[in-house]
């Protein structure tokens, strides 16, 4: 659906904060974000990145507040919630959306590898929400994370991914029950395979056939329509949804990862 079915002001004078906020799905979300009246503090590792981003947004007519560093540590993640209170005032929603991916069977993993996916994925989610606390007590507010189809099937030469995005789910559900109380809700939203971000054309350099034949509705996401869900639970619309990880993955979760593990894992052809 478009984006202006959702009501203009539906998120007027709140203040959103995003990891991994400069590109791919979560500057698709930022976009929708923007349009609908939120303020915006973008977090990530590349400063013209976040600038360019930035500019975009504004453009859209948020207030932006940028901030590179790196949700590996806890330090650089709370200074960058300093500089959105001081900046745009408190938070009222976080999207943990930051992420690192590669593909490798597991038995080429490093032990590095590994624990690089698991700290940004997971350590960085848990910074993230962590840092937010305190100024999601006074809004009673909401913390939103990106997780993955890997989360929820078992995907060939993603191990480390798999690993790290249960974690985060599972991080979730335990902090909806015990923020609950404070009045912040916490959801995870799942998205399946969307168009012209990075970690697809990693995942589908193999070609994108496996993919779209897995999918019921048959087509990769526009970010946007990623989007429109993270406004949606963000906003008072969904002010008794926590606990909850919403797929936006097109009916992917219904059919599986069969067909892209049978491509992924094809011994290769003899000459």
């Amino acid at each position: 659906m478009p984006a202006h079915q959702l009501p203009d002001d539906l998120l007027d004078g709140r203040v959103v904060f995003l990891s991994g906020g400069g590109s791919g799905v979560n500057l698709g979300i930022a976009r929708v974000l923007a349009d609908l009246g939120a303020d915006l503090s973008l977090y990530g590792r590349t400063a013209s990145r976040l600038d360019e981003a930035a500019e975009e947004l504004r453009g859209r007519g948020a207030r932006v507040v940028t901030t590179a560093g790196d949700v590996r540590s806890a330090e650089q993640v709370a200074h960058a919630f300093e500089r959105t209170e001081a900046g745009l005032g408190p938070v009222d929603g976080v999207v943990c959306g930051a992420a690192g991916n590669f593909v490798a069977p597991a038995e080429s993993i490093s032990s590095n590898g590994f624990r690089a996916v698991v700290d940004i994925d997971l350590i960085g989610s848990f910074h993230c929400a962590h840092a937010a606390f305190d100024q999601l007590t006074r809004t009673r507010g909401s913390v939103l994370f990106v997780t993955g189809a890997q989360s929820a099937g078992a995907f060939a030469h993603q191990a480390h991914v798999g690993a790290a995005k249960a974690g985060v789910d599972q991080l979730m559900r335990t902090l909806a029950v015990e923020w609950g109380p404070h009045g912040i809700r916490s959801n995870s939203l799942l998205p399946g395979p969307v168009h012209d971000t990075e970690g697809m054309r990693r995942l589908a350099e193999g070609g994108s056939a496996p993919w779209t034949d897995s999918v019921p509705l048959g087509r990769f996401a526009d970010a946007e329509e990623v989007g429109r869900m993270a406004a949606v639970l963000l906003s008072p619309l969904a002010a008794y949804v926590t606990g909850t990880v919403v797929h936006i993955d097109g009916g992917l979760a219904l059919s599986g990862p069969a067909l892209v593990n049978r491509t992924v894992l094809a011994p290769a052809p003899r000459v």
